[in-house]
């Protein structure tokens, strides 16, 4: 999707996040204060959508990958950019929380599996502690 030609290369914003807001946002101008255009999205908010035809013109614009950017840049990847996140597209730090609760499921996993092997032992006939072999 990449085009030489275009200064700058594609925008780091998600088309699909754009999408989104302008489908569900979009008479508010939530897509494009996401793409930087502070000054058309204000205009968007005060005409709520020009009427609902702006707001057609631009969920179809960036539904078809036409739709820029405050730098000019196309808004044509799907998903962001990987420049902020790691190897899998998330974020380090969430990568790191999961990591962490991953940790703890697996520990509470094994608590659970060590209490159900303890509760499904048989018990020794002399160790019941109702039994009345033990109140003299």
């Amino acid at each position: 999707m990449y085009d030489p030609s275009e200064p700058g290369g594609p925008s780091d914003k998600s088309r699909m996040v754009a999408l989104m807001l302008a489908f569900f946002l979009g008479i508010f101008g939530g897509h494009r204060f996401y793409a930087g255009k502070v000054n058309t999205a204000l205009l968007m908010l005060i005409t709520a959508g020009g009427f609902g035809i702006w707001w057609l013109y631009d969920v179809i614009v960036i539904a078809s990958g036409g739709f820029r950017d405050d730098d000019g840049r196309l808004i044509s990847e799907w998903e962001p950019s990987r420049h902020q996140f790691g190897p899998s597209g998330l974020p380090e730090s969430v990568i790191a929380e999961l990591d962490a609760l991953r940790n703890e499921v697996n520990e509470l996993a094994e608590r659970v599996d060590f209490t159900e092997r303890l509760l499904s032992r048989p018990r020794a006939p002399g160790n019941d502690p109702g039994s009345s072999s033990h109140l003299s």
